[in-house]
């Protein structure tokens, strides 16, 4: 890939990010943080006693991403997938339970920084199985389900490229 297509990716991958809702916004760059291992979150994003306690939750739940990253089907069989997306749902329920990610955009945009472009197949099933969970109040259970676009659902492939844009916190923006 040369330099001015990487740019026009990077570029690409910000426009995306800033059409996010502010919360959205906040939400994955803690995330990233939390499961990257980045930045201390508590001392960036603990902004109450209710944001220390929800990211101490979100340091537990994201403590099955590094094995995910292990478990991402190579060969697309039955028991890969299976594994692969058990603990993929359960990680991702986390997520949505948090009411800060809105759309399924918001939702990749994350995990394939999380994850890497080789979940990417397994994206849309596990947005759905976790925004179809009683756990996920029904009206925003309906609005998950339906950011989920036709071309996303059933796209007949998907992009090796790995993510080159990944938001961080920055301290003037974060606390005006």
């Amino acid at each position: 890939m040369t330099l001015a297509s990487t740019s026009n990716v990077a570029i690409g991958e910000m426009r995306e990010f800033a059409g996010f809702s502010a919360a959205e916004q906040r939400y994955i760059k803690r995330s990233l943080d939390v499961g990257m291992g980045r930045r201390d979150a508590f001392r960036l994003w603990g902004r109450s006693e209710a944001e220390n306690t929800a990211i101490r939750r979100q340091y537990v739940a994201y403590q099955d991403l590094k094995s995910l990253r292990a478990l991402v089907p190579q060969d697309g069989s039955m028991t890969e997938i299976e594994r692969f997306l058990g603990k993929l749902v359960r990680v991702a329920t986390f997520d949505l339970e948090q009411e800060r990610i809105a759309s399924f955009s918001a939702f990749r945009f994350l995990y394939e920084r999380l994850l890497g472009p080789e979940s990417r197949p397994y994206l849309p099933s596990a947005f759905c199985a976790a925004a179809a969970l009683p756990l996920i109040q029904p009206d925003r259970r309906k609005m998950l389900l339906q950011s989920l676009s036709e071309a996303a659902a059933t796209a007949p492939g998907w992009s090796d490229r790995a993510p080159s844009f990944f938001p961080e916190h920055i301290a003037d923006v974060e606390t005006a």
